[in-house]
């Protein structure tokens, strides 16, 4: 089994992030990078998952669900990623995101 550990730390910090912010700042696009990484997360999961199916689009709950959908989504792929290598590469999309952001 792959520690995925890192991973979750990292999408809990942004996801805590998120709640914190202003509405003006989720308005102004942390929540809309939020969804995006959240949809990214998911088909990624989805594909590894079941690569014969066509993956779901993640719906947009709006603005202030946006924390809990990236970590469903974390949460979702944690439990099918294969290596430490898929782990450092959905470390390194939740920490871009997060910069992108702004939070």
């Amino acid at each position: 089994m792959v520690d995925t550990t890192p991973l979750t730390r990292a999408v809990d910090h942004f996801a805590d992030l998120l709640r914190a912010a202003p509405q003006s700042r989720l308005q102004r696009g942390a929540a809309a990078e939020a969804l995006g990484l959240a949809r990214e997360l998911s088909r990624w999961a989805q594909v590894l998952e079941a690569p014969e199916g066509e993956p779901r689009v993640m719906p947009d709950a709006g603005m202030f669900a946006a924390a809990d959908q990236i970590t469903v989504a974390v949460h979702d792929l944690a439990l099918v990623l294969e290596d430490e290598g898929q782990v450092a590469e959905a470390v390194r999309l939740v920490e871009e995101a997060q910069k992108r952001a702004g939070v």
